[in-house]
C-alpha cells in the first residue's frame, strides 16, 4: 500500500479503538458500537474470532490502552511527551488479564484444520502418518486455565513453570515452529493469526513474533487499504494477548512493527502503539527513542527532529545517555550529517557497546567522514581498545564508502591501517576476503589472503571454502591452482570441504587428471576421500554425457573403500540408459542401507520419463516409501519431466490433481510447462500457468516466455500486456528490462520464416503505448530480420527510427543496412550508402567484401533460375 494511503485508514483506526475504549461496561451484555466501530468490524469480518472477542466479550475484554491523542478534541487532550520528556517517568500499572481457552480445544481446531482430507492430497495412510507429528506437537503442555489479577504475577507464574516443568528441547521448539510455518504456508496469513492468535504457551514468545511479522508482510505486500488496515488492527490484537499472557514486550517485537508505521507515514498509529509499548515496558523507553526519531526523519518534520534532540543535549543521567545513544543510532541509519557530527560531540564512544560502533563507522563510511572516523579511533586506541576491534571498526569504515571500487575499498583499508598505526587482524582481513569475493573479485581475494599469510596470520578454512565458492560462482575455474598453491606455501590446513570444491574447480575446467591428483593429495594431509569428492567428478562426466567415464568413478570409489551415497545413486540413476540400470541401482541402494532421500525419488521420475518409461515414471509417486511432506516436489519433478518429454497432457493433468488437492506446483515445473507448451492455441493456459507464479524472479522469466509464445503466434496484445507488466516490475532496474526487451527482437530476427510486421507492429507499441525509446540492440535485430525477409523497404523505416531514437548510425549500423540493401535486390541505395561507410579498418573492408561476394552470386543464381 502507498504512503499516501494510509491517511485514509488513520481516521477509521482511530474512531473504531475510540469507541471501543469509552465504552461502558454492563453486566453480561455486549458493549455498545457505534457506526464507526461497526464499520470498522465490517472490513475485518465477522468469522474472525479475534473479532468477535471485540463484539461481545465482556468489558475488560475490551481495549483498554488510550488513542492517539490526536484524535480527542483540543481541549480534552492529554498532554503529549516525547520520549525523552518521559525517560524518568514512571510506567503505568498492567490491566487485568482474561483467562485462557481450553488446551484440548485449541489442539482439536489446529490439528482438524491441518489434517483434514481437503488439505492432503494423499491417501489415508499417508493422512494418518502425517497427523503423527502434529499430534506431538499439539499434545505439548499448554497453559492451564490461571487467572491473575496483573502482568507480574503472571510472569512470577511463566518462570516458575520455566524451571519446575517447562523445559523443553530444542527438537520440541523447532516442531512448535514448523507447525506456525506450515499454518501459514497452508492456511494463509488471516486463518494463521485465527487460530493461533489467542495461545498462550511457555516457549510462545518466538511464534507470537513470527505472527506479528506475518502481518507486517501481508500489509506491505497489499496494494488493499482495507487489508493493510485488517493487519494493523491484528498485530494490536497480538501485541494485547501477549500482555495478557505475561510476555514482555521487547524490541524484536515492536521493532519491525513500528518501522513499517513509519515507512507509512503513520503517525497517529505509531504513538498509539507507542503508549501501549511505554505502559507495559518500561526499560523499553530509550529504545523507542531510536524509533520516535526515525519517524520524523522519515516524515520531513525538521523541527521535531531537532526539538528532540535539543531536549536530549540538554539533561544529564543515565536515561538520557542511553537514550543519545540511540538517538545517535537513528542519525546514522539516515546519514543526517550534521546532526550526526554534533551529537557525537557530547557522546563517549568509548563507552558504547561494539554493535552500536560499528553502525557509527558504517554511517561515517557512507558519508565519507575520514577525519571524523580517525578522530575516533584514536580516542578507541587511548581509552584502551585492542587492535582486534579498531581493526574490526577500519574494515567497516572503508567497506562502507560509496561508488569505491572493490580495489579501492582494499587500499583505503591499508592506508588507514598504516596512517593509524594499527595492525590489521584475522577478523579483519577475512572479512575483507569476504567482501572481495561476494563482490566476485576473486584475484584480489587471493591477493589480500597470501599478504594475510605474509603477516604470520592464519587464514580458516571457512575462509578458504569462501575463496573455492567465488571461483564457482565468478567462473574463475583456473584459480584454483592459485588456492593450491597458497595452501602448500603457506602450510594451511584444508578440510575435506576445501578439497571437495578444488576438485569440484578442476572438473569444471574439464581437468579430471588434476582432480585425481588432489585425492592422492589427500593422504598426505591424513584426510581421507569421501563419496562427495568422488561425486563433484562423477558429475562432471555425466554433465558431458561421458557414461562410461561416470561408471568409471564407481569403480575408483571401490579401489578407494568409499562407500556410494544417496548422492552417487542419484547421479547413477539420473544417467541410466535403460529400466534395467535404474533398476539395478535404485536395488542395490536399497541392499546397502543408503537413505533414500527426496532427490533419489526425482531422479528415478526423470531416468523413467528419458527412458521412455512414463507410466512407470508416474508410479514413482505412489511409492509408500515416498514421505509425505516432499511429495508435491516429487509429483513437480514427475510435471517437468513429462512436460520435457513431449507428454503435455499427462502433465498437465498432474499440474490440475496438484492444484485441486489445494497444493501448488514447484516454479521450475511450471516454467518447464510454459517452456514446452508451445502449440498454437495455448495462449490461455499460459496465461493461466503465469499466474501461478508468485517469485518475482521465475515471474519474469515465464512472462518472457510467453511473450516469445505472443510474438510466435502474432498475438500483439496480450505481448504488449506482458511487456508492460515486465517494465512495471523492472522500472527501478532500467538495465534489466532492456536486456529482456531486445531479448525479444532477436528472437523476432531469428524467426524462421522472418515476420517483419510483428516486429514493427511491437515497436510502435513500445514507443506509444509503453512511452519508451527503443535501444540500438533493438533496432539492429530489426535490421539484421530485414535482411534475412530482403525487406529494403522495412529497413528504410527502421534506418529512420535510429535518428528518432536519438541514436548516431555507428559502422555496425551502416554495415547491417548494406547488407539489408543488398539482399533486397537495391544495388543502387547499397552503392550510395557505401560511400558513407568508413574503411579504414581491415575488418570493415572484409565484411564489405563479403557482402558483396555473397549477395553478388545470389543475384547470379536467381537470375539463370529466371532465364531458366
Amino acid at each position: 500500500m502507498p504512503a499516501s494511503g494510509a491517511k485514509n485508514l488513520s481516521s477509521l483506526f482511530r474512531s473504531a479503538v475510540k469507541t471501543a475504549t469509552a465504552a461502558k461496561p454492563a453486566k453480561k451484555t455486549s458493549p455498545p458500537e457505534d457506526t464507526a466501530l461497526k464499520q470498522y468490524l465490517s472490513l475485518l469480518g465477522t468469522s474472525s474470532p479475534i473479532t468477535s472477542t471485540l463484539k461481545s466479550a465482556p468489558h475488560k475484554h475490551q481495549l483498554s490502552e488510550k488513542p492517539p491523542n490526536s484524535s480527542l478534541p483540543q481541549s480534552k487532550r492529554e498532554t503529549k511527551h516525547s520520549v525523552s520528556d518521559l525517560v524518568l517517568l514512571s510506567p503505568k500499572q498492567g490491566a487485568t488479564k482474561s483467562p485462557e481457552d481450553s488446551a484440548k480445544e485449541i489442539s482439536r481446531e489446529i490439528s482438524a484444520i491441518l489434517c483434514s482430507s481437503r488439505d492432503l492430497d494423499s491417501s489415508d495412510l499417508r493422512e494418518a502418518d502425517a497427523r503423527k507429528p502434529i499430534e506431538k506437537v499439539l499434545e505439548l503442555p499448554w497453559f492451564s486455565n490461571l487467572c491473575h489479577n496483573g502482568t507480574s504475577l503472571r510472569r512470577k507464574e511463566i518462570s516458575r513453570r520455566r524451571k519446575q516443568k517447562w523445559i523443553f528441547k530444542n527438537t520440541q521448539k523447532n516442531w512448535f515452529g514448523w507447525l506456525v510455518t506450515m499454518c501459514a504456508e497452508k492456511l494463509g496469513a488471516d486463518a494463521t493469526i485465527q487460530v493461533f492468535g489467542k495461545l498462550g504457551r511457555e516457549t510462545g514468545l518466538k511464534e507470537y513474533n513470527a505472527l506479528i511479522r506475518l502481518c507486517i508482510e501481508t500489509a506491505k505486500k497489499s496494494d488493499d487499504e482495507e487489508v493493510s488496515l485488517q493487519q494493523i488492527y491484528k498485530a494490536y490484537q497480538l501485541f494485547k494477548s501477549m500482555k495478557e499472557q505475561g510476555f514482555q514486550i521487547e524490541d524484536e517485537t515492536y521493532g519491525p512493527f513500528l518501522m513499517y508505521l513509519i515507512d507509512m507515514h503513520m503517525i497517529e498509529e505509531f504513538y498509539f502503539f507507542l503508549e501501549i509499548i511505554k505502559d507495559e515496558n518500561p526499560s523499553s523507553y530509550t529504545r523507542l527513542g531510536y524509533y520516535e526519531l526515525l519517524l520524523w526523519i522519515e516524515v520531513d518534520n525538521e523541527d521535531k527532529v531537532h526539538e528532540l534532540l535539543d531536549q536530549i543535549t540538554a539533561v544529564d543521567g543515565e536515561g538520557a545517555s542511553d537514550l543519545r545513544e540511540n538517538y545517535l543510532l537513528a542519525l546514522c541509519e539516515r546519514d543526517r550529517r550534521k546532526e550526526l557530527l554534533e551529537l557525537l560531540e557530547v557522546v563517549d564512544v568509548a563507552k558504547l557497546s561494539s554493535d552500536n560502533v560499528v553502525r557509527i563507522f558504517k554511517s561515517l563510511g557512507r558519508l565519507s567522514l575520514q577525519s571524523s572516523a580517525e578522530k575516533f579511533i584514536l580516542t578507541l586506541k587511548t581509552n584502551g581498545h585492542g587492535a582486534e576491534n579498531i581493526s574490526y571498526f577500519i574494515y567497516f569504515y572503508a567497506t562502507s564508502i560509496s561508488n569505491l571500487a572493490v580495489e579501492d575499498t582494499v587500499l583505503k583499508y591499508k592506508a588507514m591501517h598504516a596512517k593509524l598505526e594499527v595492525l590489521p587482524t584475522s577478523i579483519s582481513y577475512e572479512k575483507l576476503i569476504k567482501f572481495c569475493c561476494h563482490s566476485l573479485k576473486v584475484h584480489l581475494a587471493l591477493d589480500v589472503a597470501d599478504q594475510m599469510c605474509q603477516a604470520g596470520l592464519t587464514i580458516s578454512t571457512e575462509t578458504l571454502n569462501y575463496i573455492s565458492q567465488a571461483c564457482e560462482e565468478s567462473c574463475e575455474f583456473n584459480l584454483v591452482r592459485r588456492i593450491y598453491s597458497v595452501l602448500h606455501s603457506h602450510n594451511l590446513k584444508p578440510d575435506s570441504e576445501t578439497f571437495r570444491s578444488m576438485i569440484n574447480l578442476n572438473v569444471r575446467m574439464k581437468d579430471y587428471d588434476g582432480a585425481y591428483i588432489l585425492l592422492k593429495d589427500l593422504m598426505e594431509m591424513n584426510l581421507m576421500p569421501t563419496a562427495s569428492m568422488y561425486n563433484a567428478i562423477m558429475a562432471g562426466y555425466f554433465r558431458e554425457k561421458n557414461i562410461v567415464g561416470g561408471l568409471r568413478v564407481l569403480n575408483e570409489m571401490e579401489k578407494a573403500d568409499v562407500k556410494p551415497d544417496s548422492q552417487t545413486y542419484c547421479y547413477l540413476i539420473g544417467n541410466s540408459e535403460c529400466e534395467e540400470d535404474i533398476i539395478k541401482y535404485y536395488e542395490e541402494m536399497m541392499s546397502t542401507g543408503v537413505q533414500v532421500t527426496k532427490h533419489v525419488f526425482m531422479a528415478l521420475v526423470n531416468a523413467y520419463a528419458t527412458c521412455g518409461e512414463f507410466d512407470k515414471a508416474k508410479q514413482v509417486v505412489l511409492d509408500k516409501e515416498v514421505p509425505v511432506k516432499n511429495l508435491n516436489e516429487i509429483k513437480s519433478a514427475l510435471v517437468s519431466a513429462l512436460a520435457c518429454h513431449g507428454q503435455m497432457s499427462d502433465a498437465l493433468a498432474i499440474y490440475d490433481e496438484i492444484k485441486q488437492g489445494g497444493c501448488s506446483l514447484d516454479p521450475k515445473a511450471i516454467i518447464s510447462l510454459i517452456e514446452h507448451m508451445q502449440s498454437e492455441g495455448e495462449l490461455s493456459r499460459l496465461l493461466e500457468l503465469l499466474e501461478e507464479l508468485s517469485c518475482p524472479d521465475y515471474w519474469i522469466d515465464g512472462c518472457f516466455r510467453v511473450i516469445l509464445y505472443c510474438v510466435r503466434n502474432k498475438h500483439l496484445r496480450p505481448a504488449i500486456d506482458l511487456l508492460r507488466k515486465i517494465w512495471n516490475k523492472l522500472h527501478d532496474d532500467e538495465v534489466a528490462g532492456e536486456v529482456l526487451f531486445d531479448e525479444v527482437f532477436s528472437q523476432i530476427a531469428e524467426m524462421e520464416p522472418p515476420d517483419l510486421q510483428i516486429g514493427l507492429e511491437l515497436l510502435e507499441a513500445i514507443k506509444e503505448e509503453l512511452k519508451l525509446r527503443p535501444s540500438r540492440k533493438c533496432l539492429d535485430f530489426l535490421l539484421n530480420a530485414c535482411v534475412n525477409a530482403k525487406d529494403s523497404k522495412s529497413s528504410l523505416l527502421i534506418w529512420k527510427e535510429y535518428e528518432k531514437a536519438g541514436l548516431p548510425h555507428n559502422v555496425l549500423s551502416f554495415l547491417r543496412m548494406y547488407q539489408a540493401l543488398l539482399a533486397s535486390g537495391d544495388s543502387k541505395s547499397a552503392s550510395n550508402l557505401l560511400n558513407q561507410i568508413p574503411k579504414e579498418d581491415s575488418h570493415v573492408r572484409s565484411v564489405i567484401s563479403a557482402c558483396q561476394s555473397t549477395y553478388g552470386k545470389n543475384r547470379k543464381n536467381e537470375n539463370k533460375k529466371k532465364n531458366s
